[in-house]
């Protein structure tokens, strides 16, 4: 039963069990661009473009820290997108022995495109809220990925 300051638990529960499921298929049934339909792009490619697409050019070392990955894992993931051309790897002019990964730019556009609605529907849900109704916000998912992906309760 509902009161007038929010839901009770277990009707916030059952709105967010009915809610996931269908955040998750429309996220799944995202389009991808046209120029990027025959490659062969998973989910876990997906946050790596994101981050360089938000944040920029990045070393493989800097880019696993922010995927929360080993480094060859992350290498593995931009050697992957680099022969598919999706992703540029360059040397650090500063340090020849560092590369800088970043999207190729002709692929630019497409995974902009690819990232804007997620982005643009975030932002215009995320914009009437004050900076720590965000956090809770952000918090609140990341404490229910934490505890789905632990064990099951018994």
């Amino acid at each position: 039963m509902s009161t007038e300051a929010g839901p009770s638990v277990e009707d916030g529960v059952r709105q967010l069990l009915l809610l996931m499921p269908r955040l998750i298929g429309r996220a799944k049934r995202t389009p991808v661009p046209e120029e990027l339909s025959g490659l062969s792009l998973a989910p876990r490619h997906l946050s790596l473009l994101c981050h360089l697409l938000f944040d920029g050019p990045t070393t493989v070392t800097e880019l696993a820290g922010k995927l929360e990955l080993a480094p060859t894992t992350a290498s593995l993931m931009v050697g992957d997108l680099s022969r598919q051309g999706v992703l540029e790897r360059t040397e650090d002019p500063a340090d020849r022995r560092r590369t800088i990964v970043s999207i190729a730019e002709d692929k630019r556009c497409a995974v902009d495109a690819w990232l804007a609605r997620g982005a643009h529907a975030w932002s215009r849900a995320l914009t009437p809220l004050s900076p720590a109704e965000r956090k809770l916000v952000i918090d609140t998912l990341l404490a229910y990925e934490q505890d789905v992906s632990g064990c099951c309760p018994e």
